[in-house]
């Protein structure tokens, strides 16, 4: 169990550098900005099914939880 922490840590810690590397690379498109909102819901879905053990959660949470993020992403890109 305490190796899937740390391997979920590090994993966090390269997708965060991988945003930072995108973000700072110029211009921002909208390929750029659904890119980056795509590298944070996986980061998002994994904090949540990880570190606050959603995944012992009733489908019902689940389900919610990712059509929720999933509309959220959607919208942003969207009014981008």
């Amino acid at each position: 169990m305490k190796k899937s922490f740390i391997f979920t840590y590090f994993l966090l810690l390269l997708l965060t550098v991988s945003t930072a590397l995108i973000a700072s690379s110029g211009t921002i498109s909208k390929g750029f900005v659904f890119l980056i909102m795509g590298i944070s819901a996986i980061k998002f879905l994994l904090v949540a099914f990880q570190f606050m053990e959603l995944k012992k959660a009733n489908s019902f949470w689940k389900v919610s939880l990712i059509l929720t993020l999933g509309l959220l992403i959607i919208l942003i890109v969207c009014l981008k």
